[in-house]
């Protein structure tokens, strides 16, 4: 790797690791941060597939309370430079993403535990009515949040492409990684679940599993698909007589 796309790595990595606290432009979910690492090191293609298995992998992951999820940022950027850097399969990045977000969530812990000294900073500078220290105490709290992210991913890129890592990877035995992709398998259908428990529509469920079975017995691309749901959702919108109500009495006021 180039100083350049070491450079770039450690800022995206940053950004994501910051964007795991802020969550209002969601740059820590896998899909974009995957695509985000593939462009920088040239295989954007691979970025983005890796990205959109992973997004599956991460569906359910979320934080309930003082319960931390699985860090998906760090999973995404580290699995993303091993892939591409270190030479491996995607089949062997989703396996290696499980332990690493796992990781990666004890990390969270940590720094979560280290930043509660800039609150408690900040409430004291609220006191004082010190309006520039409160804000250095948030700069400084999603400064450690970006180093969290981004140190890791600097020493993997800098050493994923030598025969160390390589060997390390390949020594893993086959009944591990083949019980990584499985497990992983498993969570990406507990994440459906919880998705689809979160739902309260539930009489639009049949739209749901139709589309299931529309992907798996037709031929139709992802455009196709989108569009088809598209019309669906159209057309379910115009005859629903909730929403027709709605409309004639928009027509009335008119």
């Amino acid at each position: 790797m180039s100083t350049l796309q070491i450079i770039l790595v450690f800022i995206i990595a940053g950004i994501t690791g910051m964007g795991s606290v802020l969550d209002s432009a969601q740059t820590h979910r896998p899909l974009i941060a995957c695509t985000l690492i593939g462009l920088v090191l040239g295989d954007i293609k691979t970025g983005i597939i890796l990205g959109g298995y992973l997004e599956l992998l991460a569906l359910g992951w979320m934080n309930v309370g003082a319960a931390m999820a699985p860090d998906a940022a760090l999973a995404s950027v580290v699995s993303t430079i091993l892939v591409i850097v270190g030479h491996q399969s995607i089949t062997a990045g989703m396996a290696l993403a499980i332990p690493i977000a796992v990781a990666g969530q004890v990390l969270t812990i940590f720094v979560r535990t280290i930043i509660v000294f800039f609150q408690h900073l900040a409430d004291k500078y609220a006191k004082e009515a010190n309006f520039r220290g409160i804000e250095m105490c948030h700069i400084i709290a999603l400064s450690i949040q970006a180093l969290r992210v981004a140190i890791p991913a600097v020493l993997v890129a800098a050493v994923a492409g030598t025969g160390t890592v390589n060997a390390m990877l390949s020594a893993i035995p086959v009944v591990v990684t083949r019980g990584l992709q499985v497990s992983g398998g498993f969570i990406v259908v507990v994440g459906y679940a919880m998705v689809i428990n979160m739902m309260e529509a539930k009489y639009l469920m049949i739209f749901f599993f139709a589309g299931f079975l529309i992907a798996v017995f037709t031929s139709f691309t992802l455009v196709g698909l989108g569009m088809l749901g598209l019309i669906c959702g159209i057309a379910y919108i115009q005859l629903n007589p909730k929403y027709s109500k709605d409309s004639e009495v928009v027509d009335e006021l008119d």
